[in-house]
């Protein structure tokens, strides 16, 4: 009784504030502009209409709000008589649609900030990338034989006391798709070399090879019979075959996202456990383009002990082999505490293949591939050919091959030496085996039959190598406790990537946008689809029913699609820089899990959201509910589909797929303009009706765009319907075109107030966070005010050109070699700026012949109200050799200094030298870049990874896309002229230092973390709302909104994936156990939390997960490495989850 009187006080309370509220907004009316700031043009009738426009939205506001309090009161009473004292869903969800403007602030653990906040110091024996950066001179002087190194040279007796121990180790590397797709490379050679190996090894016990790319591995095992695999499996055992790294590819390490990093590398692994029972340990990376910590992180988080690495840039290889620091152990720069330790070899020369890899002298090292004996049909460039080794010359090829041996073990610290002995698929023919195998060995039995050369040679594994290193060292052989001589310790990355002269490769962080916009899609959906699948089989387990759920159908839907995602992570395919019909293929595959994840998510979203279980019953050809967006084909951009609406509802499903509460916007497409949106309680909900535009000038008659916006609770479905009729909440946006200095008439909007400015006074847009000040000229942004403190920044928006050098070398695929510096944008029409404002959201379209740009604010109390959204569609089908980057120029004393992220997981400093070339200065950018100076951060958000850079203080530039008519020869032998229709998306974040100190140790320190907000607003950028519809002639079967957790998830911890396990029985079906990631963010306190619209809370890293569950049960929760190849000794507490800031862990899970 007394709960319930609390309630009714309450309510009361809260009704009155809002009353009071009401009444002082009315009295605060400004009617010289309307709530848009729109100059009123028709005199005192427009002020009068925009009076009753105000007060009627004003009413009926006031009227969803007292029902609200209603509802609320009324839940809060069940709730009290059911003995539950919260409501099911989030009772801070409700307080927040009562009272929207209230400050609120984040709750943050003060122990929370310090992670961001502690004062940097340098270790003393470290070496950090930034300062290496500071300290080279990139000039390229002639090393002489080894031509970007130096002459190295040795005493005779060196090696007197310790022999030098030399591992040999073929390899074969195998693009899955290049220059001929995954399935033609597998035919022609990779088969070949997979079967040769298993006859070839056997012959002779010593001979050894490493495998990498588990998607081809996988791929053969299904085609071979059980003998041979047999005959794996003892190669395997004995130690002859090395599976190194074991992922789905050997990732491309700038544009992938750590999410499909992760996914790619359980694929491998998990295929490793079911099929061969092996746990890789050592990672092999020779040929991405440039090397990022995550891929260092996420190894060791596999359980994984060392790595190679192999294209960095030539000055630093040069330095580090000066420094004898080409073996060291990478630590991430965030660690406080070693955790993240990997041993790491960076190989000291110009490529991966023979030439390149014995020694310093490519020439010498040629003479030592005897796949290149006279009469093959590959030579060596230098001239000299190899000799077959007989008696008669074996102690003299000895001598020349051992030389190269001990100038290049001179660039290290121990008398272990490696030499990789392979090339892109080699070992594809039987006779190859035996001019390799058979030359080496004759050449090893010699130098190991003359103690007087003090040399051990053989073939080995990359394992083992590092276990011999480790054994020198005094290393622990798995752990990472440094042993003597100590290896130093090394932070940071190793963008950008330049293979001779100033030939930076960073093309291919913008090559080919359309895909890799397409591959985060498809990420976002894949997740999706993973967690509602997940949740839909613990939640059939819990009823007991029997059930049509087609669960084995959707996980073969779902590994087709992880595959297809993790074969796109390859770097050649995100990267761009494949041919033209091999990117076809990549594309035909990411198209197809795309509708395949989509089945599974309207599947699944059906089970869960049916009130009556036993009604489910799945059709695939016309599923009950279907997704409101449609691709056509893998190169087009999708298309909304429209829904019709009737005088029968028609119900709307939106799945949250973050786990946090949240308020975004979802449109929907539908055939009228008078619609009605009622959500599950029946309530009208406020909506904003606009028109579609076929182009600049041109609205659809038939179709209208319905927005409205969702209060979702965590990983949640909500349910509205759609009915036909006339409806005071649902308002039509207006609409005003700019016309000075040219002629526009736009036809057929007669359902839309339209207006014509023709004066230059800028147009402005606003929403409670944000006032946008945007040129009548150009259609772009020139100042962001933030209302929070009234402060006004300048934030210019522009367009610009780079175009390609006049030498001999150009810009490609791989390479950007510009002209100058950038050419500003001018279209040769006028630009058509179109106007939108409307109560829910506000945008500037502005259509160039290149370029349609779209800045949208979206009037939401939350996260989604805080940023400016940027869309960009882009078209440079009909250039030449040129490439269009968006530039934003702030006024914000940004320097020498910015930042880009990598892999969406961390953030890298970033400094713009002069010394460099331009091109130089460009990084990847997965998910974010911002500036900064003492008083304010000023962040680019991306949907897609591109290229990024800072080229002068308070600048940031982004480039779009790239068309170029030539080859950069680096083996691709084609130009990129596949260009599609491709649209990019961003949100454009302004926030304020709360404390100036703060920013004070970040001038130095070489890690830097994203507030929440940013963190947040990236999150709902990369994965929106989903909204699904039923057909219009499906049963009116009865729906209920699900919400599987009772609260948001702390504010800092991020559900990567729940990932069903493939069962050990025959059938690949599901097991009973998922794979929960869980992510702990870094961020930084520093910047202004109030009024973020959050409803989440940090909590030290610490989750109760049980807690959070609404109705299933944790049956079994196990720590495990990342890719559940190891199972860590259980927690105390198993169902206490504890993570520190930045860790990414995984948990086997049951739930039930």
């Amino acid at each position: 009784m007394k709960l319930s009187r609390q309630f009714t006080v309450c309510g009361s309370a809260i009704f009155c504030v809002v009353v009071f509220s009401l009444y002082l907004m009315l009295d605060h009316i400004d009617y010289s502009k309307n709530p848009n700031g729109e100059r009123v043009q028709n005199g005192q009738l427009g002020i009068l209409q925009d009076k009753i426009d105000q007060l009627e939205r004003l009413l009926a506001e006031n009227n969803e709000i007292i029902a609200n309090i209603r509802d609320s009161v009324i839940n809060l009473r069940e709730n009290v008589k059911e003995g539950k004292v919260f409501p099911e869903g989030n009772i801070s969800l409700v307080i927040s649609e009562l009272l929207p403007s209230s400050p609120v602030l984040i709750p943050i653990d003060s122990e929370d900030c310090q992670f961001a906040a502690r004062t940097y110091s340098k270790a003393v024996d470290g070496v950090q990338m930034l300062d290496v950066y500071d300290l080279l001179r990139f000039d390229n002087p002639d090393g002489g034989v080894w031509k970007q190194g130096f002459e190295i040279t040795y005493e005779e007796n060196e090696w007197d006391n310790e022999p030098l121990q030399v591992f040999v180790v073929p390899h074969s590397h195998n693009d899955p798709g290049w220059l001929k797709t995954f399935d033609d490379y597998y035919r022609d050679q990779t088969q070949h070399i997979l079967n040769n190996m298993v006859v070839k090894l056997s012959e002779d016990v010593r001979r050894k090879m490493i495998w990498s790319e588990i998607s081809y591995f996988s791929k053969w095992w299904e085609s071979i019979d059980d003998q041979k695999r047999d005959a794996v499996r003892r190669l395997v055992d004995s130690g002859q075959l090395e599976v190194a790294t074991g992922g789905w590819v050997m990732p491309d390490e700038a544009n992938a996202h750590y999410f499909a990093m992760i996914d790619q590398l359980l694929e491998g692994h998990q295929w490793l456990e079911r099929n061969l029972g092996v746990k890789p340990k050592t990672g092999w990376a020779v040929d991405p383009f440039g090397h990022s910590p995550t891929q260092a992180y996420l190894l060791r988080q596999a359980g994984l002990s060392n790595m190679l690495i192999q294209r960095i840039h030539y000055s630093v290889k040069k330095h580090f082999a000066s420094q004898k620091t080409l073996e060291f152990i990478w630590r991430q720069n965030w660690d406080q505490d070693s955790s993240s330790d990997i041993l790491c070899h960076m190989m000291p020369f110009y490529s991966y293949d023979v030439p390149h890899t014995c020694g310093p002298d490519p020439k010498i090292c040629c003479q030592f591939d005897f796949k290149r004996l006279p009469g093959g049909r590959v030579s060596c460039p230098w001239r000299i050919p190899p000799q077959a080794i007989t008696e008669t010359n074996v102690q003299e090829r000895v001598q020349v091959l051992l030389d190269q041996y001990r100038k290049k073990s001179k660039l290290f610290r121990t008398n272990v030496l490696l030499a990789p002995l392979g090339d892109d698929f080699r070992y594809t023919e039987a006779l190859e085996w035996d001019q390799q195998f058979e030359n080496y060995q004759k050449l090893f039995d010699y130098m190991n039959s003359h103690p007087e050369l003090h040399v051990k040679a053989q073939f080995g594994t990359i394992s083992d190598y590092f276990e011999a290193l480790r054994k020198s060292t005094g290393m622990d052989p798995v752990g990472m406790d440094v042993g003597e001589p100590a290896l130093p310790v090394l932070s940071g990355d190793f963008f950008t990537y330049a293979d001779r002269d100033d030939h930076y490769w960073s093309g291919y962080f913008t090559s080919r946008p359309f895909y890799k916009q397409m591959d985060r899609v498809l990420e976002s959906h894949i997740r999706s689809a993973e967690i509602l699948y997940s949740l839909t089989l613990a939640n059939i387990q819990k009823t007991g029913k029997p059930s049509d759920y087609p669960a084995v159908e959707n996980y073969k839907l779902l590994t087709e699609a992880r595959r297809n995602l993790g074969l796109f992570q390859h770097h050649d395919a995100i990267a761009g820089t494949s041919k033209d019909w091999v990117v076809v293929d990549y594309g035909t595959r990411l198209f197809h899990s795309m509708l395949n994840v989509k089945r599974v998510i309207v599947s699944s979203a059906h089970w869960l959201v049916l009130k009556d279980k036993q009604t489910y019953s799945h059709d695939a050809s016309n599923p009950f509910l279907k997704m409101d967006d449609v691709q056509p084909v893998q190169d087009a951009l999708p298309r909304k589909t429209v829904l019709e609406v009737r005088d029968k509802p028609r119900l709307v499903v939106i799945y949250n797929p973050t786990e946090q509460a949240r308020s975004s916007m979802v449109s929907v497409y539908v055939n009228t303009l008078h619609v009605r949106v009622l959500n599950a309680l029946g309530h009208v909900v406020r909506a904003q009706v606009s028109a579609v535009w076929n182009d600049a000038t041109h609205p659809a008659t038939d179709v209208f765009q319905l927005s409205f916006v969702d209060h979702a609770a965590p990983l949640s479905f909500s349910i509205y319907q759609l009915t036909e009729g006339m409806e005071l909440r649902t308002e039509a946006a207006k609409y005003s075109f700019l016309t000075e200095d040219k002629h526009i008439t736009v036809n057929r909007l007669e359902h839309f107030r339209l207006s014509y400015q023709d004066d230059a006074a800028p147009v402005q847009i606003e929403n409670p966070y944000l006032k946008l000040s945007i040129s009548a000229a150009t259609g772009l942004l020139e100042t962001m005010r933030l209302k929070e403190d009234d402060s006004e920044h300048q934030v210019r928006v522009e367009f610009v050109w780079y175009g390609t050098t006049r030498n001999k070398d150009k810009s490609g695929a791989y390479l950007f070699l510009p002209d100058k510096e950038a050419t500003s944008y001018s279209p040769s029409q006028p630009a058509v700026i179109r106007v939108t404002k409307g109560p829910l959201f506000s945008e500037v379209t502005t259509t160039f012949t290149h370029i349609t740009h779209t800045l949208r604010l979206y009037n939401i109390q939350g996260v989604d109200g805080q940023s400016v959204e940027i869309c960009n569609t882009v078209d440079i089908r009909g250039e030449f050799n040129r490439e269009i980057a968006m530039r934003i120029t702030s006024d914000l004393n940004s320097e020498d200094r910015f930042f880009t992220d990598l892999n969406g997981y961390q953030v890298q400093p970033r400094k713009t030298m002069a010394k460099l070339p331009l091109q130089a200065n460009f990084y990847p950018m997965t998910s974010m870049a911002y500036l900064q100076d003492s008083s304010a951060r000023l962040s680019l958000l991306t949907a897609q990874s591109l290229g990024a850079a800072s080229l002068k203080s308070g600048q940031l530039e982004v480039i779009l896309d790239r068309r170029l008519n030539q080859d950069d020869n680096r083996g691709l032998g084609q130009g990129v002229l596949d260009n599609k229709l491709t649209a990019n998306s961003f949100r454009l974040l302004l926030e304020k230092r709360s404390s100036v100190e703060e920013g004070h140790n970040e001038e130095t320190a070489p890690y830097s973390y994203p507030s929440i907000l940013s963190h947040m607003s990236y999150m709902y950028l990369n994965h929106p709302l989903v909204s699904m519809a039923t057909s219009l002639d499906s049963a009116a079967l009865s729906l209920t909104p699900y919400n599987p957790l009772r609260t948001s998830f702390p504010c800092d911890i991020h559900l990567v994936n729940l990932r069903a396990i493939q069962s050990k029985e025959e059938g690949g079906g599901p097991s009973e156990e998922a794979a929960l990631i869980l992510h702990r963010k870094g961020f930084d306190c520093g910047f202004s939390n109030r009024n973020t619209g959050l409803l989440c809370t940090t909590t030290r890293g610490k989750i109760h997960l049980e807690k959070f569950l609404t109705d299933l049960k944790v049956k079994s929760i196990t720590p495990a490495s990342l890719s559940l190849m190891h199972t860590h000794n259980s927690e105390s507490d198993q169902q206490e989850i504890s993570l520190k800031p930045m860790e990414i862990r995984t948990y086997r899970l049951q739930l039930s």
